[in-house]
């Protein structure tokens, strides 16, 4: 059964390059352009797995994380985040993720984190 793949980020961009990465694979994609949007959907779509990226208006992706965390504890989110400072990956992963990727993200790097955490 294919895995649900929730992408949440605003540069729509980035979405279709992350979706790109996933076709022909394993994985169904479903994208949120916000935070609120990723909330609003979660319970829906019940995406095995998710990526956010912190950088976003209205909700950053800390924000997002917590909320989703609330609702739905096991959710599992990956950080997709061109920062690279320690100590924002510190804070993603407090927020609840449970894993962090630094922006350019490779196919390969994508692929073997889901693997690894679904």
């Amino acid at each position: 059964m294919p895995k649900k793949v929730l992408i949440v980020d605003n540069s729509q961009f980035m979405r279709l390059l992350l979706k790109k990465m996933l076709i022909g694979t394993e994985y169904v994609v479903h994208e949120a352009s916000s935070g609120s949007e990723a909330i609003y959907l979660w319970k829906s779509i019940q995406p095995d797995i998710a990526t956010v990226d912190i950088s976003m208006p209205e909700m950053d992706g800390f924000e997002t994380i917590k909320a989703i965390k609330v609702l739905y504890p096991g959710a599992k989110i990956i950080v997709c985040s061109a920062r690279n400072h320690e100590s924002t990956v510190d804070d993603a992963l407090r927020a609840g993720a449970v894993d962090y990727l630094v922006k350019p993200i490779t196919k390969e790097k994508l692929l073997s984190m889901l693997k690894k955490i679904l």
